[in-house]
């Protein structure tokens, strides 16, 4: 089974259930292995962290941790609405691009 996500680094998205339901937030990082994204602002925790040369004197950092991607919407740049994805073919000189786009505005999301 393919490890794809339906979202990119650099997208805005909105949370859709748990926690912090309704809390919108740029991603950091996709984890397309483990089906998770880090979301800025969502699902921060507390990590220990020992002495070492970047941080001699060690301590308690909070972070961003990962959370299901399942678990995230795509918000439309245009429409500014929490949306699914599409997908569409646009000819490009010779050669057809694969693009995404907004299943309520039709936009080309990139």
């Amino acid at each position: 089974m393919p490890n794809k996500v339906h979202v990119k680094k650099g997208d805005t998205v909105v949370v859709i259930s748990g926690k912090y339901k309704g809390k919108q937030g740029k991603v950091l990082t996709v984890l397309p292995k483990d089906k998770k994204v880090v979301v800025e602002g969502v699902n921060i925790v507390k990590k220990h962290v020992r002495p070492n040369p970047k941080m001699p004197q060690g301590g308690i950092i909070t972070q961003e941790a990962p959370i299901w991607a399942c678990k995230v919407m795509l918000v439309c740049p245009k429409c500014n609405k929490p949306t699914r994805i599409g997908h569409r073919f646009i000819q490009e000189g010779e050669e057809e691009k694969k693009v995404r786009t907004c299943k309520k505005c039709g936009e080309i999301i990139d």
